[in-house]
């Protein structure tokens, strides 16, 4: 559905060029949702506005569909628009019109007939459980119910594509979750294809099918969202993932913590565990097997999508050598990913 073929983008600044996207692949298929997360200064807004040529691409072709956007004249872009609504994060409303006016502004600068935007908002109005505040003021609206109104508003020309600029960015967290329903209802009701970005890793954890890891204006990572979590490779990525585990190891630790093994030094290990292995009580039976005392420091268990994924950070210590290997291997072999943070001295 939507798809970047080697983008680019460089804006020149004191006649200095600032490169904010380098060679940019994305595909994002029908009815899909995909992620784009990646801190400040990544080039993920600058992206999400090379999508519908806001931001026309200095290198690369634009597609949507079979349509090559970055070919399009001014009229024919103009047109293929309406197939991609938006949704930003301060929700762009006219404070003095209603719900009902600001939801049908599109519909009338397309010239669509009353009775038609009648019937297109009362639908969109139910959609968005907004029905009771049709006639109801910006000034009046909560932030969530702003933004309801904007998402109603983007849906107004029944596009293909839904584009979300940060929209749940100035929201709080309960509001945020009531949005990102919303979205994931649209997106299953009406088969909508949507692209957000955002630097929420807890977003992308509810809503996405699939995610790309943003730095530097490039692409660094992307895939699944499952497999993402549970197999991070880049540096960023696994920092994101943490977060969103809510990892933070105490001081106290990272000040005894040594990258190669010593003597007295036990390893410090972090486990993530999906689907059948965060069921099963896997840290018992490595003490039952091989008689490791085994010392939790932090565990949690978050749904990402539809599925179960835990993360625990642990030390396991045994004077054997040996038998730390194999408890390791054990791991391993139950489809529990081990990843060795580092030693450390469990006593002085």
């Amino acid at each position: 559905m939507i798809r970047l073929e080697n983008v680019s983008k460089t804006y020149y600044q004191a006649g200095k060029p600032i490169a904010a996207l380098r060679d940019i692949n994305l595909f994002v298929p029908t009815g899909k949702i995909c992620g784009v997360i990646g801190h400040s200064g990544a080039g993920k807004s600058t992206l999400i506005r090379c999508v519908n040529l806001l931001e026309r691409p200095t290198l690369g072709r634009v597609w949507m569909g079979t349509q090559e956007l970055t070919a399009l004249s001014a009229a024919e872009l103009r047109n293929a628009r309406r197939q991609m609504g938006m949704i930003f994060q301060h929700f762009n409303l006219l404070s003095s019109h209603t719900v009902y006016e600001n939801i049908a502004l599109p519909l009338r600068l397309y010239k669509t007939a009353p009775d038609i935007i009648e019937a297109r908002i009362s639908q969109l109005l139910k959609l968005t459980g907004l029905s009771e505040r049709r006639t109801a003021y910006p000034a009046q609206l909560s932030g969530g119910q702003k933004q309801r109104v904007a998402i109603a508003r983007a849906l107004a020309s029944q596009p293909q594509v839904l584009l979300c600029d940060e929209a749940t960015s100035s929201l709080d967290p309960h509001t945020t979750r009531s949005i990102l329903a919303l979205l994931k209802d649209i997106n299953r009701e009406l088969g909508l294809t949507i692209l957000l970005i955002t630097h929420e890793m807890d977003v992308i954890k509810r809503l996405c099918d699939d995610v790309m890891v943003m730095s530097d204006g490039k692409i660094i990572e992307q895939g699944n969202i499952v497999n993402l979590f549970t197999r991070p490779q880049h540096a960023l990525t696994k920092e994101l993932v943490h977060a969103a585990f809510h990892e933070e190891l105490p001081e106290y630790w990272l000040q005894r913590l040594q990258k190669e093994p010593a003597d007295q030094h036990y390893p410090l290990l972090r486990l993530i565990f999906a689907e059948d292995s965060a069921a099963r009580p896997i840290v018992a039976e490595i003490t039952r097997l091989f008689g490791v005392s085994v010392n939790i420091l932090e565990a949690h268990m978050e749904m990402v999508q539809q599925h179960s994924v835990g993360s625990m950070v642990l030390t396991l210590q045994s004077a054997d050598l040996q038998v730390l290997s194999k408890a390791l291997e054990f791991f391993s072999s139950q489809q529990v990913i081990v990843e060795v943070l580092g030693y450390v001295k469990t006593s002085d």
